[in-house]
């Protein structure tokens, strides 16, 4: 863990513990733990220096997305660092509260805006999204929010009968999708690798037949893939947000969701089959984090929608697989720091 996420580790440790994330999902208000995340100054991280922020690029802060990714941060904090950092490039003043990103967005051609299965849009006071001009951002209290119906889950559908007068309009075009692919990547491969420690710890400590059951083969080789898998996640995740400035290169960020996405399904099978039963009751922390697994895994696309846009990109590409990769996956920027 670096310098940067230290500091950022121990506030969300003593302020976004298990019980306050259980807590938010049944409906207690986030304000508490959202104040102390916003006074924290940690949501300027991609604001410019110029503009009052820290200035740190994509690839510095996405060790702030993996320890949201730990803690199954009930809030949208990656989101509101980029949307932040995206405002101030245009000289426009970032609104207090939670902003989400949606990963989907609808114009009606009755002037209406639908945002169906918004991450966190349970939430957030702002919602990010597309606009044929750009993109805006639309305040939540206006909008018709109904939840998803998934237990504990803090997604929403969302919808606007027609843009709202308090909308802020950006004119930059950005690629959403990528930008919410790198950002859950990161949260993935944050979430991953608790679950492994979750998992290590318990098979170290349950005992069956007078010896721990991480002695026997069968669980070791369970430790052993789950180990590779998110090992490869941190790394695809690290590729994902690697770049200059606070957006991902798209062919990056399709890379990272598709292996962390890809990890999130196998990881969290292997940890509820070694936990047993036990794993899925509603007093152990492990479903905390393996419910946002596969969440996560299906936010901004899945590994089958990215691995499908990396054929394609492969396909139209001159040249051998191996130099595709070279080119438009590998970082060249020898500065990522883990």
């Amino acid at each position: 863990m670096n310098e940067l996420a230290e500091p950022f580790e121990r506030l969300l440790a003593d302020a976004c513990t298990p019980a306050v994330v259980r807590a938010i999902e049944g409906g207690a208000p986030a304000a508490p733990l959202w104040s102390r995340i916003e006074a924290s100054g940690f949501l300027d991280a991609l604001v410019g220096e110029a503009a009052g922020g820290a200035g740190l690029r994509l690839v510095d802060a996405c060790a702030l997305f993996v320890v949201e990714g730990r803690h199954a941060a009930p809030v949208p904090i990656g989101h509101t660092l980029l949307v932040r950092a995206l405002l101030a490039r245009e000289g426009i003043a970032a609104p207090r509260g939670p902003i989400a990103i949606a990963a989907q967005t609808y114009l009606g051609a009755d002037g209406a805006v639908s945002c169906p299965g918004t991450p966190h849009g349970q939430v957030a006071d702002w919602i990010a999204t597309a606009a044929p001009d750009g993109w805006r951002l639309l305040p939540a209290a206006r909008a018709e929010r109904r939840s998803t119906g998934v237990h504990g889950s803090l997604r929403a559908n969302l919808r606007w009968a027609a843009v709202p007068a308090e909308a802020i309009a950006c004119a930059q075009t950005v690629a959403w999708p990528e930008a919410g692919a790198a950002i859950a990547a990161a949260q993935l491969a944050g979430a991953l690798r608790r679950v492994l420690e979750i998992t290590l710890a318990f098979a170290d400590g349950r005992v069956q037949f007078g010896r721990s059951i991480g002695k026997f083969q069968a669980i070791q080789h369970a430790l052993a893939v789950m180990a590779e898998h998110v090992l490869a996640a941190h790394m695809a995740a690290e590729i994902g947000c690697a770049g200059d400035g606070p957006l991902p290169a798209a062919l990056r960020a399709a890379l990272a969701k598709a292996r962390t996405s890809e990890a999130a399904a196998l990881v969290a099978n292997s940890a509820h089959a070694v936990h047993g039963a036990i794993g899925i009751t509603a007093e152990l922390d492990l479903q905390l984090l393996t419910r946002r697994l596969h969440e996560w895994r299906a936010d901004f696309g899945s590994e089958t929608h990215w691995n499908r846009a990396l054929g394609r990109a492969l396909l139209a590409a001159d040249g051998l697989a191996l130099d595709f990769m070279r080119a438009a996956l590998i970082p060249s920027q020898p500065e990522i720091r883990r």
